[in-house]
């Protein structure tokens, strides 16, 4: 398997690193990724019934959207910056902290998964 190095790859990955057991019985939920910069885009990331979908553009109506940039992103990622003050600094925006903290621990950490 492939490193993503990239914004998009590395969204597109959270196909392979979902963990559908984390997911609570009845969790459904939509984000939308807006990811600027070349390497980024925008994302609709699904979750509903144990299982993820993963669609380039923002469709449906989100829980959380989260903003940044493709370079902040990959570095959030891959363990180079870290998360908490990227989103104090505003250099990712989260609609709703409640939501992401929900988010997060559904899927394998980039930097762990791809050792």
């Amino acid at each position: 398997m492939q490193k993503p190095e990239t914004a998009r790859d590395i969204v597109l990955s959270l196909k392979d690193r979902f963990r559908p057991e984390k997911a609570e019985q009845g969790y459904e939920t939509v984000f939308h990724l807006d990811i600027s910069g070349d390497r980024g885009g925008q994302f609709t990331v699904r979750i509903a019934d144990g299982s993820l979908n993963i669609e380039e553009g923002l469709h449906g109506i989100p829980k959380c959207i989260v903003t940044t940039k493709d370079e902040t992103y990959e570095d959030t990622e891959w363990g180079r910056t870290n998360p908490q003050m990227a989103v104090m600094f505003g250099k990712i925006k989260v609609s709703d902290l409640g939501e992401i903290l929900d988010f997060v621990p559904l899927f394998h950490r980039l930097e762990d998964f791809y050792k």
